[in-house]
């Protein structure tokens, strides 16, 4: 219990300082990006914003609820991201952490500052004031519609996910597999005592 409680300690430590780094680059990427451009692109931009977190949120999903006896077979006859795909599964909690909440919940929160900074530059585009009626009622509009999107979007990728959640884990397996053979780039690591822990469970 104490070894649990240390690793879930260190664990969120460690994800708190990831996810102040990606946040704090993120900001400036996607602020400095917007700066320098009119406010169509920007609805782009924050588009693209609200497809990443779909997408990683759908990646969470899709490893909650994939099972790891499929690639067994897959990884008996050495295809290349079995093995990756099985350690993403017995890592679900972790892998669903990083890609929803971190990667998700950044998402949100930088498109949202990316909307506001897209309403002043249309505000300013039509020469209206700032605080005037017509930037509240796009604030209003724009916002919606991105919150709309972002929460129907992260719907639609969960009924994908748990539908083709063995495809949507393989594909990342091979991804997984591909950076650590080209380029020896370890993104989760296998843990020994959980893999224990499934294999008695897959045996009952």
């Amino acid at each position: 219990m104490k070894e649990l409680f240390r690793q879930s300690i260190k664990w969120s430590f460690s994800i708190a300082v990831i996810t102040f780094v990606l946040a704090a680059l993120f900001s400036v990427i996607s602020n400095s990006t917007l700066s320098g451009v009119g406010w169509t692109i920007g609805m782009v931009i924050v588009l693209i914003i609200v497809l990443v977190g779909i997408f990683f949120d759908m990646l969470g999903i899709a490893a909650t609820a994939a099972n790891e006896v499929p690639f067994h077979a897959m990884a008996s006859k050495k295809i290349a991201g079995a093995r990756h795909s099985i350690v993403i599964i017995r890592n679900a909690d972790r892998f669903a952490n990083f890609c929803n909440d971190v990667i998700g919940d950044i998402s949100g929160i930088i498109s949202g500052t990316a909307s506001a900074i897209v309403v002043l530059q249309l505000t300013l585009n039509f020469h209206y004031e700032q605080g005037s009626a017509f930037e509240l009622v796009v604030s209003v509009i724009f916002t919606s519609v991105v919150a709309a999107l972002t929460v129907g979007g992260k719907s639609l990728g969960k009924t994908f996910a748990i539908q083709y959640s063995t495809d949507i884990i393989f594909q990342v397996g091979k991804l997984f597999y591909f950076l650590e053979n080209r380029f020896n780039i370890v993104l989760l690591k296998e843990n020994k005592g959980k893999n224990k822990k499934n294999r008695n469970q897959n045996r009952k």
